[in-house]
């Protein structure tokens, strides 16, 4: 195909142009051919990147990996079959920016080619006088993409908030789709040394990774979530930011990445370092006040002369090996911003938080749910605990119009405060937490359950019948009994799960039922008969994970790793409690598509942190979709990998574990204030993300599994 369409308009880059390729250091491959099918002369390994592209707007519209058995399309399909509202318009490398000429800003986008030429290996946009040519090639497996920006006008041009769309097939349509043709998209915005690891969410080979050639990326970008718009079940479409460019009349700016396939994190980084890029990583990424940070960049010949800049402070690094490192010594509050310069002019970044100390933090937070956000005045809601607004410094009543108000109401995911308070009291026996504790546990059993334990979420009992409060009411019962050593407890926790069992069965993947914490209770209470009983109903859901193995059924969302980290935590507790080795068999395989959630992005936001999109729209202020980051339901990615260790003797899993819970401490505020959500990408639907959200809300589940990973609490 040699699709010329420049009579249309101006034509771009009058001068004949060739990609700049380098040197190929790769001695184990060898082009056999030439075209849009590369032949590649290499072993029967190899999985070259495939790829089509749109005649009418030049954009990528598919892309494939050889030997794929999936034949899965690493991309959303832009013709509206996948999505109805994701068009050609959103194809893979159209895109936007707002031009500043004179002052005046506008907004343009980049969607229909002047000209395609070589099957749409080369494609000329012209968008007012800027022209962006796209060049498309194959070296060995894999697909290069550069973005050439050329002002062709008479005049400076500015241009800012740039946006290249890559719409990764990051969406939720079921279980068995995700894990077999869907991806878990890792973005590392790391400036020079940026990428996107996609991981299939099935965790098995082979994956797809991005890693940055030329250029810098410095954001991300989502777009089309809306209630109507996939509602919770889809990422959107994702867009790399591009830094601002000054364009003189005749001036370019060049942009370029590699797009291979590879076998997983470890293969992904070879792969990235051979394409010289470099890996940034930190001994840990959420430190207390006057620790160590180990910060390290690797990437063999090319790193060199290596400068570590802290929050702009200039720290020299050490060479070991082909690597560089730095030892820096926290000692100021805040976030910190590690800015490496190596190379000719390169630079990337880690990102590092520093706490007061973690015990602090955590009885600030205590007192201040305590002092704040337990209602005290005598109406219906009298001693729950409840939203706070950060913003107003007041409780949230839920008494105005937001987009879902049983996520803010006065039961479900806010009993985490009770089960928090009630583990916190275990190390640190303080009578106010206590006497809270037992006005709590009144509210609930008197306000928000009926005589025959069904559990609602808001005192006039007429919300959703929810299968997830039994198990947090249940939970908090079976704390209290720990607590006070009163048998009434354990009958409330045993009661509220048997209501749950007899009304939902054993098939639901509810969050965090307390299987060793509800067993042990029951046996420490001397209650034969009610242990035998729910060691029974445990026994019937185990068996119903084993058997559903990863064809897992849809809850609230239809697929996503709050019902997968759920399975395995269930199964590693009923294993250790009832010896079964078909439970940790269970609970093996399952591990790598609860793994393939998390990315190694040197960022305490995203270090380990599995994604997640929805619940700053659900449970925040602000009702803002995208990326949250950290969103602390991740914190049950690091019980199942604690679970995992504890029952396998592999320290590495204890070790992310205590990573994953220690990285949502950042949700938690020195004057023990909370956020729900960080919302993290740079915009969403043009909103600008990068913030906490002002609603202490639910949250605190995140202290309640950081006790069960660093103290052992169940």
């Amino acid at each position: 195909m040699d699709l010329d369409l420049s009579k249309r308009s101006k034509p771009c880059f009058k001068k004949n142009r060739t990609m700049s390729m380098g040197k190929v250091k790769n001695p184990f491959l060898k082009v056999c051919g030439i075209g849009l099918l590369t032949v590649i002369c290499i072993s029967v390994k190899a999985q070259k990147v495939n790829f089509t592209v749109n005649s009418k707007t030049g954009a990528i519209q598919s892309m494939n990996i050889d030997n794929d058995k999936q034949n899965m399309n690493w991309l959303i399909a832009t013709d509206g079959s996948q999505y109805p509202w994701i068009k050609e318009n959103y194809g893979w490398g159209l895109g936007y920016f707002t031009e500043v000429r004179r002052n005046q800003k506008n907004k343009l986008f980049w969607n229909l080619p002047a000209s395609i030429k070589q099957d749409g290996r080369e494609v000329t946009y012209r968008v007012g006088d800027i022209c962006i040519l796209v060049e498309r090639s194959m070296r060995g497996e894999d697909l290069i993409e550069e973005y050439t920006f050329q002002n062709d006008g008479t005049e400076e041009i500015l241009l800012s908030d740039i946006g290249i769309y890559t719409p990764f097939n990051d969406n939720y349509p079921g279980a068995q789709t995700c894990i077999n043709m869907r991806a878990n998209a890792h973005i590392w915005e790391g400036d020079n040394a940026a990428y996107v690891n996609a991981i299939r969410m099935g965790g098995y080979a082979p994956h797809l990774g991005l890693v940055l050639r030329e250029g810098e990326i410095k954001s991300y970008e989502i777009s089309e979530r809306d209630r109507n718009k996939g509602n919770s079940h889809t990422r959107g479409i994702i867009s790399l930011n591009l830094p601002d460019m000054k364009l003189m009349p005749g001036d370019e700016q060049v942009f370029s990445w590699y797009i291979f396939s590879h076998k997983g994190e470890d293969d992904f980084r070879q792969k990235l370092l051979e394409r010289e890029s470099v890996w940034v990583s930190c001994n840990k990424y959420v430190f207390e006040k006057g620790e160590t940070a180990l910060v390290k960049i690797s990437g063999g010949q090319m790193v060199k002369d290596c400068i570590l800049k802290k929050n702009d402070v200039t720290i020299p690094m050490k060479k070991q090996g082909t690597a560089w490192y730095a030892e820096v010594v926290m000692d100021q509050l805040g976030e910190v911003r590690f800015d490496i310069l190596y190379g000719a002019g390169k630079k990337t970044h880690a990102n590092c938080l520093v706490i007061s100390s973690v015990d602090d933090l955590i009885k600030k937070r205590v007192e201040f749910i305590v002092a704040n956000q337990q209602m005290k005045s005598s109406n219906t809601r009298r001693d729950a605990y409840m939203v706070y607004d950060n913003e107003k410094n007041e409780i949230y009543l839920n008494n105005t119009h937001n987009c879902n108000p049983v996520d803010r109401d006065e039961g479900a995911e806010r009993v985490g405060m009770g089960v928090l308070l009630a583990k916190y009291y275990q190390l640190h026996p303080v009578a106010e937490v206590k006497a809270s504790l037992l006005r709590y546990a009144s509210f609930l059993r008197n306000r928000l359950q009926d005589a025959d334990y069904k559990t609602f979420s808001s005192v006039d009992q007429k919300g959703r019948n929810r299968a997830y409060n039994y198990v947090w009411v249940a939970d908090f019962y079976f704390q209290m009994y720990k607590i006070t050593n009163d048998k009434q407890y354990a009958k409330h926790g045993y009661m509220t799960l048997r209501s749950m069992f007899k009304q939902f069965g054993h098939g639901f993947y509810a969050i965090g039922i307390p299987v060793r914490l509800g067993l042990q209770t029951l046996k420490n209470a001397d209650m034969q008969r009610e242990y035998q009983e729910l060691e029974n109903d445990y026994i019937a859901v185990g068996d119903t994970f084993l058997k559903n193995g990863l064809n897992y059924p849809a809850s609230e969302v239809n697929y996503e790793q709050a019902i997968v980290a759920p399975s395995v935590m269930f199964l590693l507790q009923l294993y250790m409690e009832t010896g079964r080795q078909k439970y940790l068999d269970g609970a093996k395989i399952q591990m790598p598509v609860l793994e393939a959630f998390n990315g190694k992005q040197p960022s305490y936001h995203l270090n380990e942190i599995a994604v997640r999109h929805w619940d700053g729209y659900w449970f925040g202020k602000r009702e803002m979709w995208g990326d949250t980051f950290p969103h602390y339901w991740s914190t049950l990615s690091g019980a199942a990998f604690y679970l995992y260790s504890q029952c396998t003797g592999d320290h590495s899993y204890k070790e992310r574990a205590e990573n994953i819970v220690r990285n949502n401490l950042c949700l938690f505020f020195e004057d023990g204030k909370a956020s729900c959500a960080y919302i993290y990408p740079n915009k969403v639907n043009g909103v600008k993300g990068g913030f906490y959200d002002p609603y202490a809300n639910d949250q605190d589940w995140a202290l309640v599994y950081y006790l069960l990973v660093q103290n052992g609490i169940y």
